[in-house]
């Protein structure tokens, strides 16, 4: 009992990273019911940028931070403008304008492919940029990981983890409570549910995508950073990491749930630590893509997620 109440815990800290990781992707799908597939590079160039001013010119911590943070936001912004800001336009007049005809097959609406497709080229695009800028596999990264364990009881933990999951529930507190309390988060829930008539009455669509754009690169760039800082290095697989975790956690907690993406990264880490003392670390990646398939075998009502939230109407 107690090697399963420790198994839970430490899934609990490591979920909460995946929860901060999908709070980004959940915000961007929120917004613009788009999927932004190079949400992961977009915090891996900016870690390997943050890397390289380390390891090159030996960069204090607090100025890799923000380095991190910042450039992602940046890149998020670039990407934002190629793949979803003149489509997003285009989106609203097509459903109005031309109905159905704008549909693929009667399924997906052009726009759509098309925002998918673009931004998994520039997904290709920043990891490229980010390889070329360090080649090599591992890469230094300023190291916080604490080198001790606390003693909760017969349970350990670590105080290092223990503070990214705090980090993780107090942004999507923040972000939930403005998002539902203040005329700026009222003004992206009007964007994200009516954007027509939003327009019509006064509101930026335009400036407020690129915002929501911009806070979430912003965080994707606080999670690189905060799940870095306890490795210590930095691998070109961590843009497909944060993708792959990100997405499982949001589509669990119901993708455009600011409440439901912390949910669903605490399932996904429980799940997975218990996956893999069962079945080795085979069974973990099993365990994360066998919640994925959950979700979307589940058809139209998959997008609520496992736990139920979906959409603005349950940010906080």
């Amino acid at each position: 009992m107690l090697e399963f109440l420790q198994r839970t815990l430490d899934g609990w800290l490591e979920g909460s990273a995946y929860a901060l990781v999908g709070l980004g992707l959940t915000l961007t799908f929120g917004t613009l019911r788009r999927l932004n597939l190079a949400y992961g590079a977009t915090a891996m160039l900016a870690a390997y940028v943050g890397a390289w001013l380390f390891a090159r010119h030996a960069f204090p911590v607090w100025g890799v931070a923000l380095v991190v943070v910042g450039l992602a936001a940046l890149i998020g912004l670039y990407v934002e403008r190629l793949c979803f800001g003149a489509i997003g336009a285009a989106v609203a007049q097509g459903h109005e304008g031309r109905g159905s005809a704008t549909r693929v097959g009667g399924g997906f609406d052009g726009a759509e492919v098309v925002a998918l497709a673009s931004s998994f080229a520039l997904w290709m695009q920043l990891e490229q940029l980010a390889v070329n800028l360090l080649p090599r596999h591992l890469n230094a990264f300023p190291n916080l990981a604490a080198q001790s364990e606390w003693a909760v009881g017969s349970l350990f933990l670590r105080p290092d983890r223990l503070a990214v999951a705090l980090l993780a529930v107090l942004i999507t507190l923040a972000l939930g409570q403005w998002l539902l309390r203040t005329r700026g988060g009222l003004a992206w829930r009007a964007a994200a549910t009516q954007r027509t008539a939003a327009g019509l009455v006064g509101i930026r669509v335009g400036q407020v995508q690129a915002t929501a754009f911009l806070v979430a690169c912003a965080i994707s760039g606080v999670a690189a950073f905060a799940v870095l800082s306890l490795e210590g290095q930095v691998t070109p697989m961590l843009g497909m990491w944060m993708l792959t975790k990100g997405l499982v956690a949001a589509m669990l907690g119901g993708l455009g749930s600011v409440r439901g993406v912390l949910i669903g990264g605490w399932l996904l880490g429980i799940v997975e630590a218990h996956a893999q003392a069962a079945f080795g670390a085979v069974g973990r990646e099993f365990a994360t893509y066998a919640l994925l398939f959950l979700v979307l075998v589940a058809g139209p009502a998959g997008r609520a997620g496992l736990t139920g939230g979906g959409g603005w109407r349950h940010a906080a």
